[in-house]
């Protein structure tokens, strides 16, 4: 029987408890009749501030993924969507397989990754040399130019902001991330990338296309309309950027 509220599809979708942005964002890009669910990994520690503390997040994360979807379950969604970047891309392309595999595994249900989405979005908008912005330290953004290489993209700068925890990311002020967008900026740059779910970027994107005069995919508008273009959802949403307003 179709859900009342949910006809058109209902969504599972995966975040991490320390993620305060990722629902905001959905529910300004939700069309009629598409819900979203949430499940939450359990996040005790979420100090980010070098390496190694960014891959004990990242352990954490694989610690509680099976949990949280287990319980999104629950509400007998149709398709599952990764609401959260970072375990997505890492160990590249092979990485990103491998998760959303152990998710379908778990789940019965296909998956949406912020990594794929990415890889598709660039495809449709015929972009390969991009420059990026994480919230990410060092490893993290090495792990984002290892999987963007492997399926073809040139990143030709990248900016991590190194934020020094889980939470601070959605702390990032928005001059900070327009700054950012200026510096990476150059004639070498086809397009933008902004990655980490957990940083609000999602209207200043669509506005810095029309200053900028290129793409700039925000990680949560870009995972958005590849999940719901995957459902056959296919509304042209305005004020998200480019990839849900024409594509």
């Amino acid at each position: 029987m179709t859900n009342t509220v949910g006809y058109r599809a209902q969504m599972g979708v995966i975040i991490p408890s320390t993620n305060s942005v990722v629902e905001h964002d959905y529910s300004l890009m939700r069309p009629p009749g598409v819900t979203f669910h949430y499940g939450r990994m359990y996040i005790e520690q979420p100090t980010a501030d070098d390496d190694d503390a960014f891959e004990q997040l990242i352990q954490q994360i694989r610690a509680t993924t099976a949990t949280a979807v287990r319980d999104v379950l629950t509400v007998k969604p149709d398709y599952l969507v990764m609401g959260m970047s970072a375990e997505t891309f890492w160990g590249g392309k092979a990485g990103n397989d491998a998760f959303t595999e152990k998710v379908r595994a778990l789940s019965g249900l296909d998956v949406a990754t912020g990594a794929d989405a990415c890889g598709r979005a660039c495809a449709a908008l015929g972009i390969r040399r991009v420059a990026v912005v994480t919230p990410y330290q060092e490893v993290g953004d090495a792990q984002v130019r290892t999987f963007f290489g492997e399926i073809g993209l040139d990143v030709v700068r990248l900016e991590g902001l190194k934020c020094p925890s889980a939470t601070a990311i959605s702390e990032v002020p928005e001059e900070r991330l327009r700054k950012a967008l200026v510096d990476l900026d150059g004639p070498d740059v086809e397009g933008f990338i902004q990655v980490g779910t957990n940083l609000s970027m999602l209207t200043l994107a669509d506005e810095a296309e029309r200053w900028l005069g290129k793409p700039v995919l925000a990680i949560n508008a870009t995972t958005m309309w590849h999940a719901l273009r995957s459902n056959g959802v296919n509304d042209r949403l305005i004020g998200f950027g480019t990839l849900l307003r024409e594509l």
